[in-house]
């Protein structure tokens, strides 16, 4: 084995330890102790809208589509996505989430229309095109970019859509944060969130590029978020967003952003 050889494999274990000991942590610990050892899920508390754009984007497509979940985690956008009328197969490295994915279909009445594998997302072993669609949620900075457009291009068939929803990486605050929390992330992870480039790189494999950025000024709601005026603080920090993230320039500063890729 080479040295970039052996790097990469350390990466790939990394990935699977962090995620395996944070999935066991969510079965085993209460919520309240679960979010004081990974204090970032708590932030997510503020993202419906990106997410409800994402989750109705899918919805419009997916009924009787074969989709491909990539990086799939414990499953909870497999289930929705099966739960909208879509066979779906979510692959992932971490055993342990692959494992709570199936649990959780089962209990959902979803396992007809599911399947988990565990699976290298850079070396899937998925057929040319196979897939209608692929999802993925915040995952794209996990792995290889450019490994990875190449093999979901290939197992993606023609006409069909990758829809992402990720983190950007341009936001010089959201960036200190990250890195000065290492602890609640994996080492490859808080050198490798997407910035404007890393997207375009797709561009190679697809076309058709949409881009739509989601959350600046609501992220001063998240120390809000157990207060009785969350709710429509958020809501107001929203509408705020429908206009500062129109302007270029600012847009770059989003926490998030959904982009779709037609093959």
């Amino acid at each position: 084995m080479t040295e970039t050889e052996a790097l990469e494999e350390q990466r790939k274990q990394d990935e699977i330890d962090f995620h395996n000991n944070r999935d066991i942590d969510q079965r085993n610990m209460e919520r309240e102790a679960f979010l004081k050892k990974y204090p970032n899920k708590g932030f997510y508390s503020t993202v419906e809208k990106s997410t409800n754009y994402w989750r109705n984007t899918i919805r419009e497509e997916c009924k009787g589509k074969k989709v491909l979940d990539y990086c799939c985690g414990a499953g909870g956008n497999s289930r929705f996505v099966a739960a909208c009328g879509a066979q779906v197969t979510g692959i992932d490295l971490s055993d342990s989430e692959i494992e709570t994915a199936k649990r959780l279909a089962n209990e959902e009445g979803l396992s007809k229309n599911t399947e988990f594998v565990v699976m290298d997302a850079e070396k899937t072993s998925f057929e040319n095109e196979t897939f209608d669609m692929i999802i993925c949620s915040g995952v794209l900075h996990h792995v290889d970019l450019d490994v990875a457009y190449k093999e979901l291009n290939r197992v993606l068939k023609p006409g069909g859509k990758l829809v992402c929803i990720e983190a950007l990486g341009h936001n010089p605050i959201i960036r200190q944060y990250r890195k000065s929390t290492p602890h609640l992330r994996t080492p490859w992870e808080v050198d490798h969130i997407l910035k404007t480039k890393d997207i375009n790189k797709g561009k190679k494999y697809f076309h058709s590029l949409n881009v739509k950025y989601f959350h600046l000024a609501s992220i001063l709601a998240i120390p809000f978020r157990r207060r009785f005026f969350f709710k429509p603080l958020l809501s107001f920090l929203n509408g705020i967003d429908e206009i500062l993230l129109r302007i270029p320039g600012i847009r770059l500063m989003a926490w998030q952003c959904i982009f779709i890729y037609t093959k």
